[in-house]
C-alpha cells in the first residue's frame, strides 16, 4: 500500500493540482446551487437509496438488489425530467457567465437600508388596504426576458413610486415590477407559472407567478395579496406567508445583502411558524 502511494505521489504534478481544484470548485458551484432548492431533498433520497443498494450487495440480499440495481436505472433516465428547473437555471447562469460572477446587491449598507425601508413601508401599507402587489428582486440569474415583457421604468426606488404602480385601475397595476439593486427597472412584467400541483388552492395567479419565477431563477419575489393582504415572500419555489413587516426586512436583508447567509434558517422558521398556524 505504501510502494502505492509514494509511486502515486512521484507522477504527482502541477497538472494533477489544477485538475483537482477546477472538479473542486465545479462541485462547490454546483453544491450552493442546490443546498436550498428542492433539489436537495431528491439528492438526499437518491444517496439513501445508493446506501441501501450497497448495503444489500455486502449482505447478498440478490432480490433487494437486483430491485435497488433496476430502480437505479429507471431514476437515473428520469432525472433529466425531475431537475428540469435546476437543470435550465444551470445552463441559463453559465450562458450569462454568473458562475464566475458572484452577483448579489451592488449597494451599501446605508443604500440597501434605505432601500429596505421604502418595500416594507410600501407592502405594509398595501397590506392594509388589500392592494395586490408583485415584486421581483433581481440577483445573479438575470431577469431580462421577464423585463422585456413590461413597461420600462428605470426609476429610484421609493415608497411612493411602489403605491403609485400598484394602486387600483392604474395602468402598471398589474404585473410584477422588477427591482434591481435600488432601482425599479420595469413594471406590469409577465412571469411564469409554477407547475407545482401540491400547492393550497387558496393561493391565486399572482403567487403561482411569484413562485414560478423563482423557481426558474434566484430571485426573490415580494407579494401582498389582494384578497386577504397577507405579505408573503417567495424564493427557490418555497413560499413564507403570513409576514410582518420585521419577517419582511430580516428575509430580504439575508437573501439579498449578506448572500442568503441566514436566510435558510429563516426559510425554516417561516414554514414551520405557517404550519403551525394552519393547525
Amino acid at each position: 500500500m505504501l510502494i502505492q502511494i509514494q509511486g502515486l505521489l512521484s507522477t504527482f504534478g502541477i497538472l494533477d493540482i489544477v485538475d483537482i481544484l477546477v472538479v473542486a470548485y465545479f462541485l462547490y458551484t454546483l453544491y450552493q446551487m442546490l443546498v436550498n432548492t428542492r433539489a436537495a431533498t431528491l439528492i438526499k433520497g437518491l444517496l439513501i437509496l445508493l446506501i441501501i443498494m450497497m448495503a444489500s450487495r455486502w449482505m447478498n440480499l440478490h432480490v433487494i438488489t437486483w430491485l435497488m440495481e433496476k430502480s437505479m436505472t429507471v431514476i437515473l433516465v428520469a432525472l433529466p425530467v425531475v431537475f428540469q428547473p435546476e437543470l435550465r437555471r444551470a445552463l441559463e447562469q453559465i450562458g450569462r457567465g454568473k458562475w464566475f460572477h458572484k452577483g448579489g446587491s451592488e449597494l451599501d449598507e446605508a443604500e440597501f437600508e434605505e432601500m429596505l425601508t421604502a418595500v416594507t413601508n410600501a407592502s405594509t401599507a398595501m397590506s392594509r388596504r388589500k392592494v395586490g402587489a408583485l415584486m421581483v428582486f433581481e440577483r445573479s440569474t438575470g431577469l431580462e426576458e421577464r423585463i422585456e415583457t413590461g413597461t420600462a421604468i428605470d426609476g429610484l426606488l421609493s415608497e411612493a413610486l411602489l403605491l403609485n404602480i400598484f394602486e387600483k385601475d392604474t395602468p402598471l397595476h398589474d404585473g410584477a415590477v422588477i427591482i434591481r439593486g435600488k432601482r425599479v427597472v420595469a413594471a406590469s412584467c409577465l412571469l411564469p407559472l409554477t407547475e407545482n400541483r401540491n400547492l393550497s388552492r387558496e393561493l391565486g395567479t399572482r403567487h403561482r407567478a411569484g413562485i414560478g419565477v423563482s423557481e426558474q431563477s434566484d430571485a426573490v419575489v415580494l407579494i401582498v395579496s389582494e384578497e386577504s393582504g397577507t405579505i408573503s415572500i417567495a424564493r427557490n419555489g418555497e413560499l413564507m406567508r403570513y409576514l410582518r413587516a420585521d419577517d419582511v426586512k430580516e428575509i430580504l436583508r439575508d437573501a439579498l445583502f449578506n448572500q442568503g447567509k441566514n436566510v435558510k434558517e429563516a426559510v425554516k422558521e417561516k414554514i414551520k411558524s405557517f404550519k403551525g398556524e394552519k393547525k
